[in-house]
């Protein structure tokens, strides 16, 4: 029997949430992925971290304007109040155990880096079927660990 597509059985890596806060070479096709799938997106504080870390160091190399980071600031804080994002909290002493076997198990065929066995980890402790992202390496771990890829 097929697993539903819901948007909250899912965990969306923050290259993919990226593409809905800035415009960029996939965001046209997760913006029409997202409306296709309404609903509350899970996020973790790890998560969160990485997208704003993400839109900072836009600004650092000049991808983006001061003011689009500002913004999306804003938005982002919209969302969570909205509750289109929902930040959840995971055991983080579970997700670095998870990670660390990730790693040793899978890192030396699939050379994927330590953010993107987090979020495989993160996804996996929070029991999640599907995972989005535009990352390759951390989808092939994603599909090595049983999640449905998703690249819209």
């Amino acid at each position: 029997m097929p697993i539903a597509m819901t948007v909250e059985n899912c965990y969306i890596d923050s290259s993919a949430l990226r593409q809905l806060y800035v415009h960029d070479a996939n965001s046209a096709a997760m913006a029409a992925w997202r409306f296709k799938h309404p609903g509350a997106v899970v996020l973790t504080r790890f998560g969160r971290t990485e997208l704003m870390n993400s839109m900072a160091s836009a600004v650092f190399r000049r991808d983006i304007a001061e003011v689009v980071f500002q913004t999306f600031g804003r938005l982002l804080e919209e969302d969570m109040a909205d509750r289109r994002l929902h930040l959840v909290d995971v055991s983080w002493r579970t997700v670095l155990d998870q990670a660390a076997e990730l790693s040793r198990k899978h890192t030396p065929v699939l050379g994927t880096r330590s953010l993107g066995v987090l979020h495989v980890a993160s996804a996996l402790e929070l029991k999640v079927r599907q995972f989005v992202t535009y990352d390759a390496r951390q989808a092939k771990l994603a599909a090595a660990c049983g999640l449905k890829i998703i690249r819209p």
